[in-house]
C-alpha cells in the first residue's frame, strides 16, 4: 500500500476515534460505530495503532464485544438508548418544521431497533440474544 493512502488512513481513523470518544460524552454521537471506523482505519494503516486500540484498556472493550460477538453490556444498551431518546426527544422539541420531527424520531427508531437487536452481555453471564 502506498504512504499516502495508509497515512490518509491514520488520519481517517483518528478523527474516527476523536469522534468515539466525543461520543462517550455526548450520545448524540455513536461511539462503536466510530471506534470500529477508527479500528478499521488502522487495520490497514498501521498495525501499531490497530493493536493499540484494539486492545486499549477503556476503549477496545467496545470494540472487541461488538467485533467478536456481536455484543454490547446490558448498562451501555440501556444508557445508550435513555441518552438517545433524551436528546433526540429535546432535539424533537427544539426544531420547527414537522418533517424534521419525524426524520429524528425515525432515526431514534432505527437506531433503537439496531440496539435491542444486538446480543446482551449481562453481568456474570455469556451474551444473550436480543433484551
Amino acid at each position: 500500500m502506498r504512504k499516502g493512502t495508509r497515512a490518509a488512513l491514520v488520519i481517517c481513523g483518528t478523527v474516527a476515534l476523536a469522534m468515539g470518544i466525543i461520543g462517550i460524552f455526548l450520545p448524540v454521537l455513536p461511539t462503536t460505530p466510530f471506534l470500529l471506523l477508527a479500528a478499521a482505519c488502522y487495520a490497514r494503516g498501521s498495525a501499531r495503532l490497530h493493536d493499540w486500540l484494539v486492545n486499549n484498556r477503556l476503549l477496545g472493550e467496545y470494540i472487541r464485544d461488538y467485533r467478536d460477538r456481536r455484543a454490547i453490556k446490558l448498562n451501555v444498551k440501556i444508557f445508550a438508548i435513555a441518552m438517545l431518546w433524551l436528546f433526540i426527544g429535546i432535539s424533537i422539541l427544539a426544531v420547527d418544521p414537522v418533517w424534521l420531527r419525524f426524520l429524528l424520531a425515525a432515526i431514534a427508531v432505527a437506531v433503537t431497533a439496531h440496539i435491542l437487536t444486538l446480543r446482551t452481555i449481562r453481568p456474570g453471564g455469556p451474551p444473550r440474544d436480543g433484551h
